[in-house]
Parts: structure tokens; sequence; C-alpha cells
């Protein structure tokens, strides 16, 4: 299968050095108008709405956490992203640990870094086998240049052997704002096209699937894009994600890479503000306001929080555990 470039990986955009300078000055335009306060709800409809939150780690950001039971609660699911040039020893080592503390486990499968389908397979068996894994995020990866056989996720699930593995759940990549790395106009018909064939799988396979989305700072966008799902037919559940909180400077920085569309303009208001530049940038207004919309529509497609930790696992799920009630309460509380 041919299928173009892959509408859905959350590899970061490299933009050209002219246009990184462009989207930096747009987000740093030191004025001194202070942005105004939010009065975004914080109550009940975001603790419901965090309930069953996933976060996202690598290996080597992992060993900076001594137990992952004292920061994340029971049975949180947990990514682990797979970076070109990250050994497959140490993703399954990472799994391993992570499983064996009970939590359920959910490894990236980047197509371009996947020579051909023996080492897929070996892959699958060596996730399986060490660590128990039954879940998968089937995404491009970072790389421009395949490494091997695969390009896009599609070609993964046409494989058969996650199915033929009897995993239970698969995951696929989404972008609420777009993507010009996959959309050159602008427009979202690669995207559209994608999400519409693994609507169509889903229909014959046996794992559960969901899109888990690249971070967004805005409610509206996020809104308009899952309704827009639902009036194309695409109902599988999109598990949003979510920047935790993280300085400014840093929040900018991945959301340049990333290549965030519109609403990098709440980081822009944001920016208005020098003596915030140093200051923690949090994820509470976009996730109460999406919060309150879930609360007054229950068949809103959004159904869980993805966290990328741009500025730390213990910050990440400190901010949880300090907003989301009960349903951030560590597995071992102290």
């Amino acid at each position: 299968m041919t299928d173009g470039p892959e509408p859905n990986s959350r590899a970061p955009v490299r933009p050209t050095l002219p246009r990184m300078k462009e989207l930096l000055m747009s987000v740093l335009p030191f004025l001194k108008k202070k942005p105004a306060k939010s009065s975004a709800p914080v109550g009940a409809s975001l603790e419901g709405f965090l309930r069953g939150f996933s976060i996202e780690i690598m290996p080597r950001t992992a060993e900076k956490v001594d137990d992952f039971r004292a920061i994340l609660p029971t049975g949180t699911r947990v990514y682990i992203a797979h970076i070109e040039g990250t050994p497959i020893k140490d993703m399954v080592a990472t799994a391993k640990r992570l499983s064996g503390d009970g939590f359920p486990v959910m490894p990236h499968f980047p197509a371009r870094i996947i020579k051909d389908s023996a080492t897929l397979g070996d892959w699958i068996a060596r996730y399986q086998g060490e660590a128990g894994i039954e879940q998968a995020l089937l995404l491009a990866g970072g790389v421009s240049t395949p490494h091997g056989d695969f390009h896009s996720s599609m070609q993964l699930m046409e494989t058969g052997l996650f199915d033929k593995a009897g995993f239970k759940r698969l995951h696929v990549a989404g972008h609420p704002e777009g993507s010009r790395d996959i959309d050159p106009d602008g427009g979202d018909q690669a995207v559209m096209d994608a999400l519409r064939w693994k609507q169509a799988f889903n229909e014959r396979t046996d794992a559960e699937m969901a899109i888990a989305t690249q971070f967004c700072f805005e409610a509206d966008p996020v809104i308009k894009w899952v309704n827009r799902l639902n009036a194309e037919g695409i109902a599988l559940p999109v598990h949003i994600g979510i920047a935790g909180p993280a300085k400014l400077q840093t929040m900018i920085k991945f959301a340049v890479a990333c290549g965030v569309g519109p609403s990098l303009r709440v980081l822009q208001r944001r920016a208005r503000d020098v003596t915030k530049l140093v200051m923690p940038f949090e994820p509470t207004e976009i996730l109460s306001n999406l919060a309150a919309h879930k609360a007054a529509n229950p068949d809103f497609g959004i159904a869980q929080v993805h966290f990328f930790p741009l500025g730390g696992i213990k910050t990440n799920a400190a901010w949880v555990t300090e907003n989301g009630g009960e349903a951030g309460r560590p597995a071992i509380a102290s």
C-alpha cells in the first residue's frame, strides 16, 4: 500500500531557521500589557475529565523516577516514546519495569524506524514475552527517510502481526490543528483520508482503537475538530494531548518544534507579560474548558486526557495530584 506521507505521526516538524525565528518572535512580543486572567471553572467536571488520564515517557526520563506508584494513580496507561536511536532492549526493559509495577504500558511503534516485518515481529514478541505488553501506539515516526519497508502506521496495521499476537488495544495519532508537514497547503485531506481508513480498519480488528493527539493549548479548535470527526463518521474515541506544566520558554520550544497550530496564540498572550516567562505554564484553562464542554455534552468524543510531560514527569504528576482530586491520587499515597 502506498498511502503517501503519514498523516498522523506526532513527529516534530523541523522548520527552517527563518521560519523558526518568525515563530519565536511571534510568541515573544514583549509588550507591557498583561493577559486577562482565566475565569475557567475548576471543580468536579475537571476531576471527572482527568479520570483515567495517560502520560508519555521515554526510557531516559523514566530512569529519573524511583517509583512510579508514588506519583501516578493505579491503572494509569504509560506510553513509552521510541525515539530514533533508542535500543529496543531499553524500550523493553522500561516496559517490563512499568508493567511489573502494575501499569498498562503502551510502547510506540514508529513505522519509519522499523526495518521490515521480521523486525516488527521481533519487537512484538519481545514486548509480549518479556513485559506482557498487549497494546501499542502506531505512528509514522520522527524520521523523514524510512529505515526500511514501512513509512506509515497503516502499513504496520496491514501486516496483521498485531492481530495475530492478540494485541487488545491499538492507538493511532491525530492532529486537531492539522499539520503543514503533512498537508502543505494548509488543508487536512491527507489527515482525514487516513483517519477514515483507520475507522474502517477498526471494523475488522478485534483490538480496541483510539486516537491519541498532538498537544494543543486552546479548547475551541479541539472542540471543532472532534465535532468534525463525528460529522465525518469517524467514531474512534479521542485521547486529547495536553502539554503538562512547564516554563513558557520550554513550552514555546516544543510547540514550534512540533508544529502546533493556531492555539499557539495562547502562548503569545502569555508572553506579553515578561515576568511570566520563567513561571510554569499550566494546562488548567484548556482542561477546564474541555471538561465543562464534556459535562454539558456527555456524548462529546473525547474519552481521556493524554499528557506530554514537557516540564518533567514528576512535575506533571504533581499537577494532576493537586488538581485532579481522586483522579490524581497516586497508587501509593504518602
